[in-house]
């Protein structure tokens, strides 16, 4: 399940041709021996592309020693395409067209994260189980969120897994910046991040059910989504509500409470 750092990776390696100008990368001289040379500064020189068109989101583009083009979008929202060596703009320019509205959703949450962190600032409230809070002193959003998702995961573990039918290996928190959770079907593990303390509960029961069930069927393909919605009915309310900036939620359910610990008691 993604969320922001954002990552995609595109699922099938480039095939184009080598190095050349017209593609905006200096073609770097082939040694005697015939092997590809190593990158030099011309090969990892920058250049932006814009995602769908004129108007479209500005990606810095860079060649690495990557085999897949690998699509970021920062903390900041900025976006960042590293591709292949012997990948050619106008197949980073296809991959980013086939991508732009997908980059427009994060780059847009990130901004919006972004701007909640600058009002947390200066107010001092924190969004937690979808309200408003003061968190305690000296204690962190992401402290705050481990605390209480320790507190809260074995129950809602104990109800999914009734649901879905499935049991995990092992549970593990986490403050990830691309996923809302993740699990390795092979081993039962399952990763949880911590900020999901930050939206209403029925955020975190709909992602635990969600990786509970890749342990049954490890693809996003039919049977996978029935399994979930017998499991979860709410799913897609809970997937709206993720969707949206997790102050914003909170500023939407409630009045700003005092205390944290006062407002995650019930």
């Amino acid at each position: 399940m993604w969320d922001p750092t954002i990552v995609l990776l595109a699922r099938t390696a480039c095939h184009g041709p080598g190095l050349c100008a017209p593609n905006g990368f200096a073609r770097l001289p082939a040694p005697a021996t015939g092997r590809r040379p190593a990158l030099g500064y011309n090969a990892r020189m920058k250049r932006t592309l814009l995602a769908g068109g004129p108007g479209g989101v500005a990606v810095e583009v860079e060649r690495r020693r990557v085999r897949r083009l690998n699509l970021r979008v920062r903390p900041d929202g900025t976006a960042h395409l590293s591709i292949p060596q012997r990948a050619t703009l106008a197949e980073a320019q296809r991959f980013l067209d086939g991508h732009a509205d997908w980059l427009r959703r994060h780059v847009a949450r990130q901004e919006a994260r972004a701007a909640e962190a600058e009002v947390a600032a200066r107010d001092g409230l924190l969004p937690l189980w979808g309200e408003l809070v003061a968190p305690p002193a000296g204690m962190t959003a992401d402290e705050l969120y481990r605390a209480e998702l320790e507190r809260r995961l074995p129950e809602v573990t104990r109800r999914m897994e009734e649901a879905t039918g499935a049991r995990a290996s092992g549970w593990q928190l986490r403050a990830m910046s691309s996923r809302w959770g993740s699990a390795t079907p092979g081993t039962g593990r399952i990763r949880i991040n911590v900020r999901l303390a930050a939206y209403p509960p029925t955020c975190l029961d709909y992602v635990v059910a969600h990786e509970l069930t890749h342990l049954l069927e490890p693809s996003h393909n039919e049977r996978f989504h029935v399994l979930l919605a017998r499991a979860y009915p709410a799913e897609r309310t809970a997937r709206a509500l993720l969707r949206r900036p997790a102050r914003e939620v909170a500023a939407a359910n409630s009045f700003p409470t005092g205390n944290a610990h006062e407002t995650s008691a019930g």
